[in-house]
């Protein structure tokens, strides 16, 4: 059984496949781990890549989705196939830094799901206003106290997870949702890289008024939560 499972969802994302397993494994010399990549429906080269890192050695779970579900059905589907108790996903496009995993699979003991916050953003300067404007936007409407609630690299509980309301874009409400759950949520630095290969899968709409339109959705299921019962039988 191993202690960590590392979901990484990807779409169209070939030439990332090889580079990040080999930083993931190396990032993990000292810990039993299982590595799990989701492919959401590509049409290009992914699939056939990861089949050569697993042939090269490396152990790597495979899912794939028969059509295009987005990145929370991906994130969702590696959840529930994963062996450990606690689960880091990481995006598949190589701009989260692997070796930081370590630091927040530490920080497990604090909180029931552990976000990075990338402070020092590689992005270009239109995908990086539209990050800090949703941001700011969810932050204040939610109050859920994370600075970057979209940063994919994340570690959680995972049946505490499994046991939030899954929805569409669910991966972008985590802490509110953890939080609405009564479970600690803890932001953490970590580092970001430029991409270096392929291109992005979010546009403005996806990232900026898709999210608020959410938003709303998850303010709805906050004011319908109510903390759960003690229930004793009486003999």
């Amino acid at each position: 059984m191993p202690a960590l499972s590392v979901v990484v969802p990807v779409c169209n994302e070939e030439d990332n496949i090889a580079p990040l397993i080999k930083e993931i494994d190396a990032a993990f010399k000292d810990l039993e781990i299982e590595i799990l990549y989701v492919d959401d429906g590509s049409t290009d080269g992914t699939v056939e890549a990861i089949r050569r890192v697993r042939a090269e050695g490396i152990a790597v779970r495979l899912l794939r989705h028969s059509v295009r579900r987005g990145q929370s059905a991906a994130v969702h589907s590696g959840i529930r196939h994963a062996q450990a108790e606690w689960v880091a996903t990481l995006d598949g496009d190589g701009q989260n830094d692997p070796a930081d995993l370590p630091r927040l699979y530490a920080l497990r003991e604090q909180a029931t799901l552990v976000i990075g916050n990338r402070v020092q953003r590689r992005d270009t300067w239109l995908r990086h206003w539209q990050s800090r404007i949703a941001n700011g936007v969810r932050g204040r409407m939610l109050g859920d106290g994370t600075p970057d609630t979209g940063c994919g690299i994340k570690v959680m509980h995972r049946d505490t997870f499994l046991q939030l309301p899954y929805f569409d874009h669910m991966h972008r409400f985590l802490p509110a949702l953890f939080q609405r759950a009564g479970e600690p949520v803890l932001s953490v630095p970590v580092a970001h890289r430029p991409r270096e290969r392929g291109t992005s899968k979010y546009g403005l709409f996806d990232r900026l008024w898709v999210g608020i339109v959410d938003i709303f959705g998850v303010m709805w299921l906050r004011r319908r939560y109510r903390p759960g019962l003690t229930v004793t039988e009486e003999s």
